[in-house]
């Protein structure tokens, strides 16, 4: 159990949320995620340029250096000329810069006197220009999460990357669409105060109910991204990009300060060894004759196809190169994240894991003898083209020279299990520079004041309220509001005259279990809801047949739910059509009923009633109906 105040960790939290706007950032095309084919492409090189203090961003440089090309792909009525680099980028969107600024006050954040865009370079292929677009809208914000103030440093409004689709050529030509490049996002910078995996989480849902609650960003996954700044005592700051489920934050910054707490100790016991970074080469010795009757069939079709296999000795790091980092991650694995970063090879294979993958002792030893080892020493192998091996072993070289030093600054990308992976290095200070092409933007008090005069109720408020006016268990409030229906149900709480218990549940838990069955809730639209809760408002509906009907809703999206409700029998029943089924009842077991005593004799009918009623009328009417009906019973026949 790791010890967190112990080991000084400390976490940021940036999140990126999509606005909900009718057009994109600097355009006029509607922001909208498409999944057809795509109606044309076109390809693209990027490079880095000096800044306007003549130097080169680090990761650019490193994306560059690659030797990637870009196809992009497209559709006629939602990518235009700015989206493919073409034309200048239009006006800043003013409707994005109200929620932005509307967020801010809810952040208790001060806007900035004007609205400068800026450059930010990124050359990783996922927007056309070789930048993104975004400008700083306030500064110097607080939040308060279960007693603890968080401060907000920075709100941006910035524009959204191409999505990734996929890699071609042995991931030389990389696929982005451009559907999501230019849809708005506010991106919100905490402090880097939160100190444990579970304060993380309750930090980015608190921020995550508070956007919510303006109704004026998009719902569902992709919507929001979280990325994380993470260090330990001794350590360094690593940044983790990309994290989707908040459920996933908790694991991600516990594996991250394992991780580094793994590599302070790998760096100790390398001390404790005498190994220096001189005493690690750059030296690559040619093993392909070795292998050259190998069994492993990768090494084997690597050598078939014009391939050779080089080695490299690393001096004292036997039994290092397989220590664990993470859960199902070891040194190796970083160095292969390495290897298939700065090289066309998708691995290497490391001394502490061989002999195995088909590769033999003999062949081993063979290296072994070759690179003149001890027992002390270990060795990586590389096979492919030339270039793509001494590229692979210069990357691990300089990998392994980093653990000398302990912990790298590096950005890292976040995997499902809650484990990550090296993606680049981390941006240099050279990063950002003025976006010449739109004008600045004045925020002027006036506007402010408006927005002010209509923020929305804060998330505590919001749950202090549906618990006290409506009557929902605190469970059940923070569930709704952790909705994507939240402002769906406040306004049918509003409208329909239906339990408010009923609405959320139905939102919340009804909908959780139709998902486990395999249906599609994500496709239900908010005018079939309000045709579900009107049916029970007007009577046509029992609230007990509501996740009955909600079911046949999801199957057959087409049918209305007056027609569901008359296809499988749940037309609601008055209470003297209720009461003459709940009779039928009793007279078929009348001779029963006088062997039981009253209290037995109504759950006894109000069992067989309620496989007749359930579902077309409310079962405390039913229990009424039962209770009036055999106790009338038992005076007839001279029992009470």
């Amino acid at each position: 159990m790791i010890n967190y105040k112990e080991i000084g960790l400390k976490c940021g939290l940036e999140l990126h949320q999509m606005l909900d706007t009718s057009t994109k950032l600097f355009c006029k095309c509607p922001p909208e995620i498409r999944h057809e084919d795509p109606e044309f492409t076109f390809k693209r090189r990027l490079r880095p340029t000096r800044s306007e203090i003549g130097e080169i961003d680090p990761a650019a440089l490193f994306e560059f250096k690659k030797g990637r090309t870009y196809l992009y792909e497209g559709y006629e009525d939602n990518v235009c000329l700015v989206e493919m680099d073409e034309e200048p980028p239009h006006d800043l969107n003013r409707e994005a810069l109200q929620i932005a600024l509307e967020i801010s006050l809810l952040l208790n954040a001060k806007p900035v006197d004007e609205i400068h865009v800026m450059r930010k370079i990124v050359i990783d292929g996922s927007n056309t220009t070789g930048f993104q677009r975004t400008a700083l809208i306030s500064i110097n914000g607080c939040i308060e999460v279960n007693g603890k103030k968080v401060p907000i440093q920075t709100i941006c409004l910035e524009e959204d990357a191409a999505r990734k689709i996929g890699e071609k050529e042995g991931g030389r030509v990389v696929v982005y669409r451009l559907d999501r490049l230019g849809i708005p996002l506010i991106e919100i910078a905490t402090a880097p105060v939160i100190n444990t995996p579970d304060e993380a989480y309750e930090v980015a849902r608190y921020i995550g109910r508070l956007l919510r609650i303006t109704g004026k960003v998009k719902r569902g996954l992709g919507t929001i991204r979280q990325d994380l700044n993470i260090s330990i005592k001794g350590g360094a700051r690593v940044e983790i990009k990309g994290v989707q489920k908040l459920e996933l934050l908790p694991k991600i910054v516990e594996y991250e300060a394992l991780r580094q707490l793994r590599l302070l100790e790998l760096k100790k016991e390398l001390e404790k060894r005498g190994v220096k970074e001189d005493d690690i080469s750059y030296s690559f010795i040619d093993v392909t004759d070795i292998f050259a009757n190998s069994k492993s069939k990768i090494v084997s079709r690597a050598l078939k196809s014009e391939g050779i296999g080089l080695a490299v000795k690393v001096p004292g790091f036997a039994g290092l190169i397989g220590c664990e980092l993470q859960p199902g991650r070891r040194f190796g694995t970083e160095l292969a994240d390495y290897v298939r970063f700065w090289s066309g090879l998708r691995g290497i294979f490391h001394s502490d894991e061989l002999p195995a993958y088909g590769i033999s002792e003999e062949e081993v030893e063979k290296v072994r003898r070759r690179l003149n080892m001890n027992e002390r020493d270990a060795f990586i192998l590389a096979f492919g083209p030339a270039e793509d091996c001494r590229n692979a072993l210069k990357a691990v070289v300089d990998r392994i020279k980093v653990a000398l030093r302990g912990v790298p600054e590096e950005t890292r990308g976040a995997n499902d299990d809650g484990t990550t992976k090296f993606l680049r290095p981390m941006p240099g200070r050279a990063r950002m520079y003025p976006e010449t092409d739109i004008r600045p933007i004045r925020i002027d008090d006036k506007l402010l004041e408006t927005l002010r005069a209509k923020l929305p109720e804060t998330p505590e408020k919001k749950l202090k309220r549906f618990v006290e006016e409506y009557g929902l268990s605190r469970e059940l409030a923070e569930k709704i509001l952790d909705s994507k229906f939240l402002q769906v149900f406040e306004a049918l709480v509003r409208e329909v005259k239906v339990p408010p218990v009923l609405i959320a549940s139905t939102l919340t838990n009804t909908l959780v279990e139709l998902r486990r069955e395999g249906l599609d809730t994500e496709s239900l639209s908010q005018s079939k809801l309000w045709e579900l809760f009107r049916a029970v408002e007007a009577g046509t509906l029992s609230k007990e047949a509501v996740p009955e009907v909600l079911r046949e809703m999801l199957k057959q999206p087409e049918e209305s739910v007056t027609d569901i409700i008359e296809r499988i029998g749940l037309k609601s029943l008055s209470e003297d059509e209720a009461r003459r089924i709940v009779n039928e009842v009793i007279n078929s077991s009348s001779e029963k009923l006088l062997s039981m005593n009253e209290k037995k004799a109504i759950n006894f009918i109000m069992g067989r009633a309620m496989s007749k009623l359930r579902g077309r009328i409310d079962g405390r009417k039913v229990y009424k109906i039962v209770s009036e009906e055999v106790s009338k019973f038992f005076k007839e026949h001279g029992k009470s």
